[in-house]
């Protein structure tokens, strides 16, 4: 096992900084502050920032095909068009619940999760959205619905129920179906909650740890083969960014710290971490 070094790409103090995700048509890191509802955007290459305001809290941002964003709202998943126009594609509001991570998948369809505010088991969903607004229903049984990624060759789906404490794979079936769940691997106890997750291009899982200080990276057989530690101790999810997706990008909270150090909320970066994969972008 070996430990990698992180550099701050974006000193800030977010509260429940989230979703990095790369969009390579505009040469940006998208990420999100959950409980204040902004999408930022940085530009590695200039050090330019931009901030805008969501309608609702926001628990994930993703790039659509025909350009503009997906969003996935307190109150479902909204459409944000080039021109700035919202309008909600999916709306299905539910007293005391919000969304959290999402990801699109290999067909283009986006994979959006939800939790109750008060975190309460079987409060959440994971809900699978096409670009026409169709939406499925995949877990119904969910407390807090987080990271979920592919392999390289889009046959395994991994993830991250936090509170179960582990990282789940599924058989991802031709017709976009998740299927045969079982533990990839535990977090033991003390080592924090798993959050979101990356797959690089060898098929390693990279996993924040909400409460760990950290992102680990295991093989696809779930043995653990390098750590990031961090010095903050709420880290909540990362993804590979930059032209050759080279570098990992790591977002982190300050939420419910009595005394949050320094760089809780800031983005770090551990430069030529590995290889990413490209990701597809939202048929709708």
């Amino acid at each position: 096992m070996t430990k990698a070094a992180y550099e701050v790409a974006v000193r800030a103090e977010a509260e429940l900084g989230e979703g990095p995700t790369w969009d390579p048509v505009s040469g940006r890191l998208i990420w999100i502050d959950i409980l204040t509802s902004r999408i930022h955007t940085y530009d590695p290459v200039s050090g330019r920032r931009s901030v805008r305001t969501t309608p609702q809290h926001v628990g994930a941002v993703k790039p659509r095909a025909g350009g503009g964003l997906v969003l996935n709202l307190r109150d479902g998943v909204g459409l944000l068009d080039p021109d700035d126009t919202f309008r909600w594609l999916h709306h299905e509001p539910v007293p005391g619940r919000r969304a959290n991570d999402a990801a699109v998948a290999p067909d283009g369809s986006l994979w959006a999760g939800t939790m109750r505010y008060d975190e309460a088991p079987g409060g959440g969903t994971l809900s699978r959205i096409t670009g026409d607004g169709a939406a499925e229903v995949i877990l119904d049984d969910v407390a807090v619905s987080n990271g979920t990624g592919w392999s390289p060759d889009g046959r395994l789906m991994y993830y991250v129920d936090s509170p179960t404490r582990r990282v789940d794979v599924f058989d991802f079936t031709d017709d976009g179906r998740a299927v045969n769940r079982r533990p990839l691997v535990g977090i033991e106890d003390g080592a924090g909650f798993p959050d979101g997750l990356t797959v690089d291009a060898e098929g390693c899982v990279w996993v924040a740890l909400w409460e760990g200080a950290s992102v680990r990276r295991y093989t696809p057989a779930g043995e653990l083969d390098r750590v990031v530690p961090l010095p903050v101790p709420r880290v909540t999810a990362c993804a590979f960014a930059g032209p050759d997706l080279t570098d990992l990008y790591i977002t982190t909270a300050r939420v419910g710290l009595a005394s949050p150090p320094a760089l809780a909320g800031s983005v770090f970066v551990v430069p030529g971490a590995g290889k990413g994969l490209p990701q597809p972008a939202f048929e709708g």
